[in-house]
């Protein structure tokens, strides 16, 4: 008996562990609202860059990370390919400061700035290059 229970309980803990992976991943590098509260505005001087005329993509990287690669990748891409828009790319381990206040806690962490700097979208997780395209278009309308 005990080992039917045992089997239970393994085959339960599986389907949950499962159940997360998978909403995990469907979630990871999708563009989500920014909530109201904390950080609302970067600047360029936040940034140590200038903004986009028309948006910027604000990247959070750290030098071992492989998925901070293919991002700056599909980040950079997305930047040629719509004009006025920006793509910075942040070394999350030298801007501690930035990190916390924007409670960055992985890596890459993908903001989407409207013309004045308001944090109009953020994804954590490499995005896909359509999910940025989209988020972008909520940044210049915004």
């Amino acid at each position: 008996m005990a080992g039917v229970t045992g089997l239970a309980v393994l085959a339960a803990t599986l389907a949950v562990a499962t159940l997360v992976g998978v909403v995990v991943r469907r979630r990871d590098g999708v563009p989500r609202e920014v909530k109201d509260g904390g950080v609302e505005r970067l600047t360029a001087d936040d940034l140590g860059a200038e903004l986009g005329e028309r948006a910027t993509l604000v990247q959070f990287s750290t030098a071992f990370c492989q998925p901070c690669r293919a991002t700056r990748r599909i980040l950079a891409e997305v930047a040629e390919l719509v004009p006025g828009v920006a793509h910075v790319e942040i070394d999350a381990e030298s801007r501690l400061e930035l990190v916390r206040s924007l409670n960055i806690l992985r890596t890459p962490t993908v903001l989407v700035l409207g013309p004045s700097g308001r944090v109009v979208k953020r994804a954590s997780g490499q995005p896909r290059k359509a999910d940025v395209i989209a988020a972008l278009g909520q940044a210049v309308e915004g």
